[in-house]
């Protein structure tokens, strides 16, 4: 049976390991990128193939005469081509051994003198990448870059838009070429920097408040007098009703103070919470809560719904919390956006309950409507319950 061999050839070929190195020598044929095989050590006496594709990579493995290498940069475990040439392998009932390399993980946890078990591991290489996502997680990240708009200073600018411009970085630049540089800063110094094509960014994590269940405090948030806040016994109702999952792209229209909106950008692992509000004082209050509380992945869109809702990624979830009489218009373009979209709406008066349920009926979707009436105690020696105004909640399934 013809011996297959897939090898990580690190960074360069000073980070070869020996057992790769062996592999290569015994080799009559080495298959893999032309920039990887250019900087192959001398000596070899095998027949060079370029190809990077992974069928292309199989046709010249499976044509080889001999003991054959497919040769990948960095770790074949570490966002590598090797597990496209395995899985094709597997479906011809092929096995290959797998040497895996010096990966740039290693390399720049090495330079910096540091242990890398709890780093978050994340390819912005041509894949899609939520940056500031990656950095709510709790954990240092790095960021294998590559490809247009990922490499490590369109990274940090997009970390600078969403208030991180003091997030300390690291990129690591040729690690283990010629060129090596190891440049640390914070997100907005280093996004106007010009970095190399072979490159990685470590970014810290986020400052974060502690998550914790739905329904924070009301003195949690700096409030203002004119802009209203969804109190907490709702505030929890309403998370509890959207059942928003991680990773999900949620909406929260009419804001105000952005406590709802906070509530849900600790519950969505990260991912974008857009809150939309057009009064310019809330949204400052929304900034300023972002900050305090760190919600970095709460995206402020200043302006009146359904206007500025144009443009916006589908939302998986939506809560309105206002609509200024715009609830049919508004519905109508969240289920243009998403026809699955779980819609949470909050009233305070009996008219807005029925442009609601109104609404949701003549778009095909069955409101289903609680009331909640809450009251507290104040502080002195006779404790009297104070009511808030009772309030509709009224949820609808994509």
């Amino acid at each position: 049976m013809q011996q297959i061999t897939l090898v990580g050839m690190g960074a360069s070929a000073a980070t070869l390991t020996a057992e790769a190195a062996d592999a290569l020598r015994g080799a009559v044929r080495i298959v893999g990128a032309r920039r990887l095989l250019s900087a192959l050590p001398g000596g070899l006496t095998a027949d060079q193939v370029a190809a990077a594709r992974a069928d292309d990579v199989l046709a010249a493995v499976l044509e080889a005469p001999g003991p054959c290498v497919a040769l990948y940069s960095g770790d074949t475990g570490f966002y590598s081509g090797a597990a496209g040439l395995l899985e094709r392998l597997a479906q011809k009932n092929l096995s290959a051994r797998v040497l895996p390399g010096i990966s740039s993980v290693q390399l720049l946890a090495a330079r910096l003198g540091r242990p890398w078990q709890d780093w978050s591991l994340v390819s912005a290489h041509g894949i899609p990448c939520d940056p500031v996502a990656a950095v709510c997680g709790g954990q240092p990240v790095l960021f294998l870059t590559g490809g247009k708009g990922t490499g490590p200073a369109d990274l940090c600018a997009r970390l600078a838009e969403a208030g991180l411009d003091q997030l300390p970085v690291t990129v690591g630049e040729n690690l283990a070429c010629p060129g090596e540089a190891i440049t640390t800063g914070t997100a907005g110094e280093l996004a106007g920097r010009s970095f190399d094509s072979l490159a990685v960014l470590l970014a810290e994590p986020a400052p974060r408040a502690p998550s914790r269940t739905p329904g924070w405090p009301d003195e949690t948030f700096t409030r203002a007098e004119a802009v209203p806040m969804t109190k907490q016994a709702i505030r929890a109702q309403v998370l509890a009703k959207l059942a928003i999952r991680p990773g999900e792209t949620v909406w929260d229209i009419g804001a105000g103070t952005g406590s709802v909106s906070l509530e849900l950008a600790f519950a969505n692992g990260g991912a974008p919470v857009w809150a939309v509000e057009c009064l310019p004082e809330a949204c400052a209050l929304i900034r300023e809560n972002r900050r305090r509380l760190g919600g970095w992945n709460v995206r402020v869109v200043e302006g009146r719904a359904p206007a500025a809702l144009a443009g916006l990624p589908a939302p998986d979830a939506v809560f309105i919390g206002g609509t200024r009489g715009e609830m049919a218009d508004i519905l109508a373009a969240v289920y243009r956006a998403n026809p699955a979209a779980r819609v949470c709406i909050t009233a305070v008066t009996v008219e807005t309950l029925a442009s609601a349920v109104a609404a949701l009926t003549a778009l095909g979707r069955t409101a289903q409507v609680s009331q909640i009436g809450a009251a507290h105690t104040g502080g002195g020696k006779v404790h009297l319950f104070r009511a808030e105004n009772p309030i509709f909640i009224i949820t609808a399934q994509g």
